[in-house]
């Protein structure tokens, strides 16, 4: 059940307890007390820990109840994040139009599915978010809130208030003795999690601007990134990385890790114009330096462990799964069902890649795997006992007997 029609008019009810996904920025401060006012219920602020950085956090209970929360509730969603939503999406090679690798979009159903939880925990009947009519997390959050409790009712201040803007927003929290935040509002509105930092807006939105080198945070240019090259030996067991360099580490560790190491080297700066579920198209650039290891490192181990067909349909149903998981349907069927064709495929994906990383570039300079389907004694130019080259006549002849039957036709043969 929702808090309003599709025409945008509100069909507000009393409410007991609403959970708000809670940043402590000023449209979230001023939510807390426009759900109260409005609502007539309580406000338990929630904020979820997927990697966004400890000055994220820093005072955000002294901020929710200021605004007039009745708590707020914090969890860790690192290891969580990573491990099951982040490495499937990496197992599958989901990859959106070509270049996005997907951190905003995988990080949204892990925190509705924790807002689900804590709605649960605390007794609240709805649920929450702050985010506008115009992009693709409104989408993430609800079809999230749907599958797992159809019965919350999710209330979305940005289609039913009168604020238009941050000025309007700043007046409201005036009047209702909201402290207003006093951090310096970036230029760019930006996303951050433990995979990837988004920048979008300012200059941005001008897909003819090259952007500012000071926008970047994760990664330095590559042109002043170290002179010489640093190479990385990623372990890979069944399809999801393990192990940097033979140390074994958690998900989130390993990633934390990998963006450092990436990060220095100027890896994983991507600036594209994507297409975005409501219909528009907008320019992002996205910082995911880890991701980008370790999705080269994913791929250039099943070109060992993986035959032609496999690949060809691995490659296939990657596409689809990557705009289910865009378009917010991390908890639809159709993503699962594919989820576990994914994990069945990979399970001889197993051994290590060797990376080279130099100046924004990542090289492979070596993979190794027990399941190997690549045999040197085959593939050698040098004679050998299991290729007989004299079999290919026969083969070329059949496999190209299609081509040769249309050209006997049209010469009249």
């Amino acid at each position: 059940m929702t808090s309003s029609s599709v025409d945008g008019n509100a069909l507000r009810k009393k409410l007991k307890k609403v959970v708000l996904a809670y940043s402590g920025g000023l449209d979230t401060s001023v939510i807390v007390p426009w759900l109260r006012e409005n609502y007539g219920c309580e406000v338990v602020c929630f904020t979820a820990d997927v990697g966004q950085g400890v000055q994220e956090l820093e005072g955000l209970e002294q901020k929710a109840k200021a605004s007039g929360a009745c708590q707020l509730v914090v969890k860790d969603l690192k290891e969580e994040f990573v491990k099951d939503f982040i490495f499937p999406c990496l197992r599958a090679g989901a990859i959106y139009e070509r270049k996005y690798l997907l951190g905003t979009s995988m990080a949204r159903p892990v925190i509705a599915k924790a807002m689900v939880d804590v709605a649960k925990e605390v007794g609240a009947d709805a649920v929450a978010h702050g985010c506008t009519g115009k992009g693709n997390d409104q989408v993430r959050f609800e079809l999230t809130f749907f599958a797992l409790n159809p019965e919350l009712t999710v209330v979305v201040p940005w289609r039913e208030w009168d604020i238009t803007g941050r000025e309007d927003a700043i007046e409201y929290a005036i009047k209702h003795n909201v402290p207003v935040p006093v951090t310096k509002k970036s230029i760019y509105s930006r996303d951050r999690n433990l995979w990837h930092l988004s920048h979008e807006g300012d200059i941005l939105e001008d897909p003819a601007c090259e952007p500012k080198e000071d926008m970047y945070m994760m990664t330095v240019d590559p042109k002043d990134a170290p002179d010489e090259p640093e190479y990385v030996k990623i372990g890979i067991v069944e399809g999801l990385p393990v192990s940097i360099n033979g140390k074994e580490l958690s998900p989130a560790t390993l990633l934390s890790e990998l963006n450092e190491i990436g990060g220095k080297h100027g890896i994983g700066r991507v600036d594209m114009v994507e297409n975005r579920l409501v219909g528009m198209k907008s320019r992002g650039v996205y910082e995911t330096p880890g991701g980008t290891i370790l999705f080269t490192a994913a791929q250039e181990l099943e070109s060992l462990t993986l035959d032609r067909e496999t690949i060809q349909t691995k490659d296939f149903l990657a596409l689809k799964y990557a705009e289910l998981v865009y378009a917010g349907r991390w908890f639809d069927p159709l993503r699962e069902s594919i989820d576990a064709f994914m994990k069945e495929i990979t399970k001889t994906t197993t051994g290590s890649v060797t990376l080279k990383l130099y100046k924004g570039s990542v090289h492979v300079t070596g993979r190794e795997s027990p399941n190997s389907l690549y045999r040197q004694d085959i593939s050698s130019f040098e004679s050998g006992d299991i290729y007989n080259q004299a079999d290919a006549a026969g083969f070329i002849r059949l496999y190209g007997l299609p081509m040769r039957v249309r050209a006997m036709l049209e010469k009249g043969l």
